[in-house]
């Protein structure tokens, strides 16, 4: 009897652990998609790289936003109906986006794209961690982040349907968040475990920054990174000549680097401590990012640089986590947690603006020139850092 029990358990675990990855698959296709989307259409449109930089920042802003409430209706709603009013959410915008051009129709529902994506990441990732068994508990995360990637790095290859009319790329896009939602209807709602008030928070946040500021940088890097190339690229690609489907794929090797190199950099990083792998893929991926200037509108020479610089940095915010488990005690853990997605929002926020106004009054090659002078000063800094060994004894990890 328990056998059975045990077995309807899993079975059930097992489904629902499918549909979230897909649901995570399908909308980091979407925000893959709709950064370089919307960038090229407001470009073609003759919207200034400012502007578009700016406009671009919306759905980052809509993220950081939606992290300070997003706890309370996952509490009284519970996981599944978050989850299927995130994808609501993302798939009507996206249905309005080739209804208008306007700009501060765009900056509004771009708002609402982060606030449904935030709600989706966030809670499929709480409910993956808390519904895993510990012993597996680091395979099913590792999943998250590698289904996150493919769908991020597969997004910008829907760039290619524009020709078929301009609304194709996003009817595609809700295509496939109704067969997710469709699916995820089918869960069975749970709720989170319920979290005791904590009057010392602030004193937390602060002692966190004090033992592992070097460890929450990665997040704003990554954040940084991340949106800088999905916005502000595509721009930089037209302007030197380069096609949109050159500039879909190049965003496709970019991903693909990461996806490759994840996990072998994770057991790297196991073996011999995360702080070397961290300086050594900083250090690479700013030479990688200095580089492409260089390389002009060379495509084979650009496939190259964006894939070794994506499999060097693209782990940076996994990996800036799983050494902040290393060397903080296990109850501030989830301070750090929310520390480093914060750093994650404000990059992002910063990514699309810097790019914007960079390739406007600065230089056209001003994203990657600040890219590789950001991964260069963090590597520099690493140096100096010295982690202060503050583990509880239960927890493991590589060595810091």
């Amino acid at each position: 009897m328990s056998s059975t029990i045990a077995a309807a358990e899993y079975s059930s675990f097992r489904y629902r652990l499918i549909v979230l990855l897909l649901a995570v698959v399908v909308a980091g296709m979407s925000q893959g998609l709709l950064l370089p989307l919307l960038s090229i259409m407001l470009e073609r449109s003759g919207v200034s790289s400012d502007m578009n930089g700016l406009n671009s920042a919306a759905m980052y802003i809509g993220i950081f936003c939606t992290m300070f409430f997003i706890e309370r209706p996952v509490k009284r709603y519970g996981y599944r109906n978050v989850i299927v009013a995130g994808i609501a959410i993302v798939s009507m915008a996206g249905i309005l986006f080739p209804l208008t051009e306007s700009l501060a129709v765009w900056f509004v529902l771009r708002l609402l794209v982060g606030v449904g994506d935030s709600a989706l990441h966030y809670t499929t990732q709480l409910w993956i961690v808390s519904s895993s068994p510990a012993e597996g508990r680091g395979k099913y995360i590792s999943f998250y982040g590698m289904a996150y990637g493919i769908g991020f790095s597969v997004g910008p290859l829907g760039i290619n349907l524009l020709p078929l009319g301009k609304a194709v790329p996003f009817l595609t896009t809700s295509a496939f968040f109704v067969v997710v939602l469709l699916l995820a209807l089918r869960l069975r709602n749970e709720y989170p475990e319920p979290i005791k008030k904590d009057a010392a928070r602030e004193n937390r946040f602060m002692a966190t920054y004090r033992i592992a500021w070097f460890v929450l940088i990665p997040g704003l890097l990554y954040g940084l990174m991340e949106s800088s190339m999905n916005s502000s690229f595509p721009l930089y690609g037209l302007r030197i000549g380069l096609e949109g489907h050159w500039i879909s794929l190049l965003l496709l090797a970019f991903g693909v680097g990461s996806l490759v190199l994840q996990l072998p950099l994770g057991m790297l990083s196991d073996r011999i401590g995360r702080k070397p792998v961290l300086i050594v893929c900083g250090l690479t991926g700013a030479l990688a990012f200095l580089a492409i200037p260089a390389a002009g509108s060379q495509v084979a020479v650009l496939f190259l640089l964006f894939a070794v610089a994506g499999g060097v940095v693209g782990s940076f915010f996994t990996l800036g986590l799983a050494y902040a488990a290393d060397i903080l005690p296990r109850a501030m853990l989830p301070t750090a947690n929310v520390i480093a997605s914060i750093h994650f929002s404000i990059g992002s926020m910063m990514g699309p603006t810097l790019g914007g106004y960079g390739i406007r009054y600065v230089s056209i090659h001003s994203i990657f020139l600040f890219l590789g002078a950001a991964f260069l000063v963090f590597s520099l800094l690493g140096f100096g850092f010295r982690a202060k060994h503050n583990r509880d004894p239960a927890q493991q990890g590589g060595t810091p």
